[in-house]
């Protein structure tokens, strides 16, 4: 059943590298490229968000190496990362760089890939489900519903200096964007939820944190603009959180679907004189 699986996949060919991507935690939203890689692999160069079930999944004797980056906490050097990747291919491994996510959303997939191209490394991205989505989705929260919005923004909370990315024009995501995603902003929601509030944003519009998404330690705080930084806060909640804003989140009563394997009833219609099933 398992070569059934695989059969017809391709082959990560010694001096090569994957550039995939694990999905937000539960080892079950890997794809089928991500775990024949896994299969191949000689080496795989890992970040701190993948599941370490998923590199149970590594063939016997793969080396495992961990290239994670944390905010505010001691981290190995992007380009040496990159790099190091480069290295590990001319020495004739068949290379993983497995990512949590997707490599190619806030994931520094494009700057590896261009580092191998610089250096003549074959190379392949194998995208994953990224945790904007899949990990509300595990919460509850859809990113998009017809009632509520045709429009969503991915963004992240700070940029390669850690701080808020000065470059983000928050007004026009705040009067264009009716759900907001973002990625890495729980340190500076605060100044986040001010920027938004300024732009015209209402303080009291519903906003979810949540944390280690799609793992067995998944924690959601829902909360509002005004209340978020407090409320956080107040939660003793930390990183790696996915923070969205807009009204999508009050549909979590409705369709908090892991709640609701624990016990928790689910309401059939969260706000009646707005969300309809259209014809």
């Amino acid at each position: 059943m398992t070569e059934t699986f695989f059969s017809g996949l391709p082959d990560l060919d010694p001096g090569t590298v994957w550039l995939v991507g694990a999905g937000p935690g539960d080892p079950g939203l890997l794809t089928l490229h991500a775990a024949n890689a896994l299969r191949q692999a000689d080496v795989i160069v890992h970040d701190a968000l993948v599941n370490s079930e998923c590199l149970k999944l590594a063939k016997p004797g793969a080396t495992l190496e961990f290239a994670g980056k944390r905010g505010g906490k001691p981290s190995p050097k992007q380009r040496d990362i990159s790099l190091r990747l480069v290295e590990l291919a001319r020495s004739g491994l068949r290379v993983l760089r497995l990512k949590g996510g997707d490599p190619f959303v806030f994931g520094r997939g494009g700057e590896e890939a261009l580092t191998l191209v610089e250096h003549g490394i074959p190379f392949r991205i194998v995208p994953g489900i990224t945790a904007g989505i899949g990990g509300l989705a595990y919460a509850g929260i859809p990113v998009t519903h017809r009632e509520v919005n045709h429009a969503v923004t991915f963004l992240t909370g700070h940029d390669s200096s850690g701080v808020v990315p000065d470059r983000i024009n928050w007004e026009g995501i705040a009067k264009g964007s009716p759900v907001i995603v973002m990625y890495m902003a729980m340190k500076h929601i605060g100044q986040i939820a001010a920027n938004l509030i300024a732009a015209g944003r209402a303080p009291d519009e519903p906003v979810a944190f949540v944390c280690n998404a799609a793992t067995a330690d998944q924690v959601v705080l829902e909360t509002t603009l005004s209340r978020a930084e407090a409320d956080v806060a107040a939660s003793g909640l930390e990183p790696p959180a996915i923070v969205v804003v807009g009204e999508v989140v009050r549909l979590r009563p409705s369709l908090d679907w892991r709640g609701a394997l624990e016990g928790r009833k689910l309401v059939t219609d969260p706000l009646p004189d707005r969300f309809r099933n259209p014809a």
